[in-house]
């Protein structure tokens, strides 16, 4: 480097100093690399410690000095020699280190200026002048005194590899100085201008903003190539740091330029839509207000909902949390909360609307007069949770309908069938894409009123997976303690179900949670009897197909012969749906031959039907004799209601083997196990030679293999047919039995035991037997199924016996 161009940059550093007082810019003072390598450095060198930077050989900096020790050294050597050793501090944080606290290699300094501050303090020019290594230190009073040796750079041997490193830094120095702004530009000049590369990677080593142990790392190598590398890759992190940082700040202006934009915007169309008649948003916001003022809901609902608007209204209309706040806001506007219908309190009217509607089903009718009569009697009472349980088709749904009528309130259905979601019922919460509200508040808005008869169908079916367990967020909206709070997630406020008169409908109790069972008021619906499918078929379904299929009564008189013959002949059902569907089928066909006006007989017979209908689908259920002994009839229940059943029993020659056929469940092969044991242990009794067990093989059957069969009450059933086989005596004529057996001899109750005996009544059955623990099911069965069927109530096996064996012993 030439020495006019050093000249000016000692100038330009020493003017900056005494200028500003500020921090320093490091420069390059003149010298090449063999005045510095044949440089002598003493043997002994006063050692001047410094805070936070390192000296390289070549570099001016200046210096703050404000310890005592550090003040002497730097006056004493500025009048002698001017020579001093510079070492960095380990730790910059000491105020008075010892000889442990220093580095053990730093740079021999020469003094160029000693300058005294405005504020008191003195601040010393040092520039760098060779490397060295402390031997010993001889003395720490007044300041450190050390012998030193002398430490010679390494110059490379390979030119091109050393030229392209120096050229590296040069472009990562002049990069840094672009990304920085507080790096004057006389920084780039003056790296640019710099011709002697080991100045230069001493002087990028020095400028580098690196920590000071790093600093001395670079200080310490003594080749020249390796420690321009070093310096390098510390450069390199830097320029990516800087970069990063530049790309930050770059895209923060982009975004503050684009809100900047956005805003003048806004700004604008705000303008032109006042001169138009206002600001569309504006208006939505002040209905809504306007709404909630006007809404009879809750005061604390009230105030919530103003500070969802004013969220609303601070929010862009163009963001998509604006329409997210909007349709929550509007499901709040749109629920009834406090609105709610005049329950009709004429009883008479609520009696006659149920009788219309619905033929039988009195207990049902009895529990909706009395909750009446009590709402009438106290106006304030919460609604009962009624759970209708039975086999399809016998109402349980439409009576729903029947007593939203009754009381004058609005009515909603809401099918649980195959709900797996716990979300369904409870809802999302808002912060949600998509969110909604759960079933039972969407139905609540949808009715527009808080005291509606809410059917809640198919409760049994509701199933649990993982997103929850549907029937435990039933549990508190069937809680009549609980649902006036009930908590929806996306409206996250307390809603009031108590107004609300839940309906649930099952077809079997055993699937439902016991804790949800716990809050339901169970009233069972049972199977019709075909007289009352008669008349609801004449009261009902018959003007319903008519008005539905555009057919006069005239056209189609349907007697009560043939409705009897439809329900016995192509119907097997505890309700009537089926026999619905076979009436409307009927009808459709009356409908054609009155579409084509085609000659037909508006009467129709029982010789009509089979035209119909075609060929009948089930015979019915009648008693098939007492021809042969082993053979009784049982009486069973279904889910479609109650049916006979044969059980059929043989002996042959064997090893005294049992064996169970018609495809029955392991509690039915228990019971006829117990049958036979039983028989075993009381032969005598029953007059049967115990000898002849071991020599007959049992096998007992159960017709209809088809039709999976299970459960206790065949019990009598079997324990009969096996002693009429033994015995060879036939069974009484027309009668049927049902109970289960235990081994000590005893008739246990069953259940089912109205749907039993209008299968017995549908079969011809005169006779029945029954647990006397069964007397009690008979006083809740209305006087006319039992017409015509005579009941013997037993206590025993010996008392069954005695009662269904004749005296009459087969050939």
């Amino acid at each position: 480097m030439g020495n006019s161009i050093d000249e000016r940059f000692n100038t330009l550093i020493l003017r900056d100093l005494v200028n500003h007082e500020t921090d320093f810019i490091p420069i390059l003072a003149d010298g090449d690399d063999e005045a510095l390598q044949s440089l002598d450095v003493p043997k002994v060198l006063p050692i001047l410690p410094l805070r936070n930077t390192v000296l390289f050989p070549g570099v001016v900096i200046p210096i703050t000095v404000g310890r005592e020790k550090s003040l002497r050294l730097v006056r004493e050597v500025s009048k002698g020699n001017k020579l001093l050793g510079t070492i960095a501090q380990v730790d910059f944080k000491l105020d008075d280190p010892g000889t442990r606290d220093l580095y053990p290699v730093g740079t021999m300094a020469e003094v160029l200026k000693l300058l005294e501050m405005p504020d008191g303090s003195t601040t010393v020019i040092i520039q760098g002048r060779r490397r060295f290594r402390v031997r010993e230190f001889i003395s720490e009073d007044p300041y450190f005194r050390a012998t030193v040796e002398a430490i010679a750079d390494v110059l490379p041997v390979n030119n091109n590899e050393f030229n392209a490193v120096v050229g590296s830094l040069k472009d990562l120095s002049v990069k840094i100085a672009q990304f920085t702004s507080n790096i004057p530009p006389e920084a780039s000049f003056a790296v640019k201008n710099i011709e002697n590369s080991t100045f230069l990677i001493n002087f990028i080593c020095s400028n580098t903003d690196i920590e000071v142990s790093e600093k001395q790392k670079l200080l310490e190598i003594d080749n020249l190539l390796e420690r321009g590398m070093q310096a390098i890759s510390y450069l390199v992190k830097e320029v990516q740091m800087l970069e990063l940082k530049r790309d930050i700040q770059s895209k923060v202006k982009t975004d503050m330029d684009r809100q900047q934009r956005e805003y003048m915007l806004q700004q604008q169309m705000k303008t032109i839509q006042d001169e138009l008649g206002g600001n569309p948003v504006e208006k939505e916001i002040r209905e809504l207000k306007e709404k909630g003022r006007q809404k009879n809901w809750p005061e604390e609902v009230g105030k919530y909902f103003e500070k969802e608007v004013d969220k609303m209204s601070r929010l862009n209309p163009a963001a998509g949390e604006y329409s997210v706040q909007y349709s929550y806001c509007q499901i709040l506007l749109e629920l009834p909360w406090n609105d709610t219908t005049e329950d009709n309190f004429d009883l008479e009217h609520a009696r006659r609307v149920l009788d219309e509607d619905h033929f039988g089903l009195e207990k049902v009718k009895e529990r909706i007069l009395e909750h009446l009569a009590v709402l009438k009697l106290k106006n304030d009472l919460k609604s009962p949770i009624l759970c209708l349980y039975g086999p399809p088709g016998v109402g349980k749904t439409s009576l729903g309908k029947s007593v939203a009528r009754a009381l004058g309130r609005k009515y909603v259905r809401m099918s649980l069938g195959g709900l797996h979601d716990e979300s369904e019922i409870r809802g999302h919460r808002k912060t949600y894409i998509g969110a909604m509200p759960g079933r039972i508040i969407q139905n609540i808005k949808k009715i527009k009123s808080s005291n509606p008869v809410f059917v809640l169908d198919e409760i049994d079916k509701v199933s649990k997976q993982f997103h929850g367990d549907p029937a435990s967020a039933l549990l508190e909206v069937l809680d009549p303690e609980q649902n006036s709070e009930f908590h929806d997630n996306y409206i996250d406020l307390d809603y009031d179900l108590s107004k609300v008169m839940f309906i649930a409908t099952a077809n079997t109790l055993s699937t439902i949670a016991p804790p949800l069972r716990d809050r339901l008021e169970l009233i069972e619906v049972s199977g019709y009897l075909v007289e009352e499918k008669v008349e609801i078929a004449k009261r009902h379904l018959i003007p319903k197909q008519l008005e539905s299929h555009g057919v006069k009564p005239e056209q189609a008189l349907i007697g009560d012969e043939v409705l009897m013959h439809v329900i016995e002949h192509y119907t097997r059902e505890s309700g009537v749906r089926e026999l619905d569907k076979k009436l409307a089928k009927i009808i459709r066909r009356i409908a054609k031959k009155v579409a084509f006006e085609e000659s037909y007989n508006p009467a129709i017979s029982v010789e009509d039907i089979r035209e119909y209908l075609g060929v009948t689908q089930y015979n019915k259920e009648a008693y098939q004799g007492n021809d042969f002994p082993g053979v009784v009839t049982g009486l069973a229940w279904t889910a479609a209601g109650g049916e006979i059943l044969y059980v059929e029993s043989s002996l042959s020659k064997g090893k005294g083997n049992l064996t169970i056929t018609g495809n029955l469940g392991d509690v039915m092969k228990e019971s006829a196990m117990l049958a036979l044991e039983y028989l075993k242990s009381h032969a005598p009794e029953i007059g049967i030679d115990p000898a002849v067990f071991p020599e007959w093989n049992v096998h007992l059957h159960v017709p209809e293999g088809a039709i999976p069969k299970d459960g206790p009450s065949a019990g009598v059933t079997m324990v009969t047919a096996l002693a009429s086989a033994f015995t060879k005596r036939k069974v009484k004529k027309a009668i049927a039995m049902t109970g289960e057996i235990t081994l000590r001899g005893k008739v246990l109750p069953v259940g089912g035991i109205k749907e039993k005996i209008l299968a017995a009544k549908r079969a011809g059955i005169s006779e029945v037997i029954l647990s006397s623990d069964n007397r009690k099911d008979l006083e809740e069965i209305r006087p006319e199924y039992l017409t015509g069927v005579e009941f013997h109530f037993v206590e025993t096996i010996m008392d069954v016996l005695r009662i269904a064996l004749t005296g009459e012993v087969a050939e």
